[in-house]
């Protein structure tokens, strides 16, 4: 048992000073007021706040960060780079890098990360003699980082509507739905710190008629469901000549909608897809850094919202890896878009970056402190130069990554001043990347 004095917490009614939580089994098991620490307690300084989830990540992209050296383009142009990582990962140079990139979210506050997971097999398309080789490398990476991982197994079947895969994707691919959940059920993990979910890649990727199976098998293992929508026009016109509708209304008549799904991007929507995603309770999942970073475009936050999606954040390809950064940018794209002010409050940005991606992850009992819930702890210093002055309940809107000093994730600590215990995170994403570019 391990008992923490709060100098303030973000409890669920917000913030408030001197708060004593004590800890039992990785879980709160009691919590309250205490104006000054008692003895034997350990102090957490500054403002604590609840593990932060990251609702989407490609871990190997983060071997791309500061390619593009300021050269025109688009995300194709882009994907044809990640491509190019893709085709020489293995899975020993995959967990050297995960491992890198799963140090770098924990000093970031992330205590879970969704790892949309699809580079499965050899470069030659062939099995490896363990057929979930590659994802067992990154749930090792992720128990080495100290953070939990709901690993999203994703199924790719096609290089497009009506075309077949081409190159590295066939790396991708287990040829059918079938075939794709006959090998995620060959799994074996710890299901404590790691949970299996399913990701339909999108709609371009995986032919309507397979849809239901991977839905399917998402809802009968009771898993969540995750998938890429409308991140580029070029999808919704290339679907639009496919199946005469959007991929949103694709998704809909396959049974691909609901409150256990959680749609990544929703970038390019029409109104009638707004409505259909929140009116079925589906879930978004924003990852603005990426966004802007592929010039993907500004995605309907507010509206999507208001017809009743809860919001998520995600780092995805990791051109930044900072869920504060993520989800205020959310604030600050809808202002760029609308020339108003004041969509988000403070508050309902950290719900983007907790509770909202833990729900959607499959950890309702994370991203929220008190009593029954993970002991995940993130310590944010408020004397930083950038806090100075700033009121507690604005915290959320105004810190960075660089402001976390404590990061305790299901009752053990990961991150001390600002350091992780176990990992030297840029020694190793330096050393992974630079192999994988020789």
């Amino acid at each position: 048992m391990a008992t923490y004095w709060c100098e303030w917490a973000w409890l669920p009614g917000g913030p408030e000073r001197g708060v004593l939580f004590e800890v039992d089994g990785g879980r709160i098991s009691a919590a309250g007021p205490a104006r000054t620490p008692p003895e034997h307690s350990e102090r957490l300084p500054g403002m604590t706040l609840p593990g932060l989830a990251n609702a989407h990540s490609h871990a190997f992209h983060r071997a791309l960060r500061g390619r593009h050296n300021g050269a025109r383009g688009t995300f194709w142009t882009w994907r044809d780079q990640m491509y190019q990582v893709a085709a020489v990962l293995d899975p020993d140079s995959y967990y050297r890098l995960a491992r890198g990139v799963y140090a770098e979210m924990a000093l970031a506050g992330i205590t879970c990360v969704g790892e949309f997971h699809y580079v499965h097999h050899a470069a030659s398309g062939t099995r490896y003699d363990d057929p979930n080789a590659m994802g067992h490398a990154l749930v090792q990476a992720a128990q080495d980082a100290g953070i939990r991982l709901t690993l999203l197994d994703t199924c790719y079947l096609a290089g497009g509507f009506g075309r077949p895969l081409d190159g590295v994707q066939r790396r991708f691919s287990d040829g059918a739905a079938t075939s794709w959940s006959d090998r995620i059920d060959q799994y074996i993990m710890d299901r404590d710190r790691v949970r299996l979910g399913a990701a339909l890649h999108s709609v371009r990727a995986v032919p309507a008629e397979e849809i239901p199976e991977v839905a399917g098998w998402a809802r009968k293992s009771e898993a969540p469901l995750h998938l890429h929508l409308s991140e580029r026009r070029a999808e919704n016109e290339a679907c639009l000549a496919a199946h005469g509708c959007t991929p949103t209304q694709l998704l809909e008549s396959h049974g691909a909608l609901g409150a256990d799904v959680t749609a990544v991007h929703a970038t390019h929507l029409a109104a009638s897809d707004v409505a259909l995603l929140g009116g079925s309770g589906t879930g978004v999942c924003l990852c603005p850094t990426t966004e802007a970073d592929l010039a993907d475009g500004i995605g309907p936050a507010a509206a999507l919202r208001v017809a009743g999606s809860t919001l998520a954040i995600g780092s995805d390809g990791h051109s930044v890896i900072d869920p504060f950064a993520e989800a205020q940018a959310v604030e600050s794209y809808s202002r760029l878009n609308t020339e108003t002010r004041g969509h988000f409050a403070a508050d309902e940005l950290l719900e983007m970056a907790t509770t909202a991606g833990h729900r959607s992850l499959g950890w309702p009992d994370a991203g929220w402190l008190g009593v029954g819930a993970r002991a995940d702890f993130v310590a944010v210093d408020l004397g930083s130069t950038r806090l100075a002055g700033v009121a507690p309940e604005a915290v959320p809107a105004v810190a960075r990554a660089d402001d976390v000093r404590v990061v305790i994730a299901d009752g053990r600590r990961i991150v001390q001043d600002g350091r992780h215990q176990a990992i030297d995170a840029a020694g190793e994403l330096h050393d992974a990347i630079s192999a994988l570019r020789a």
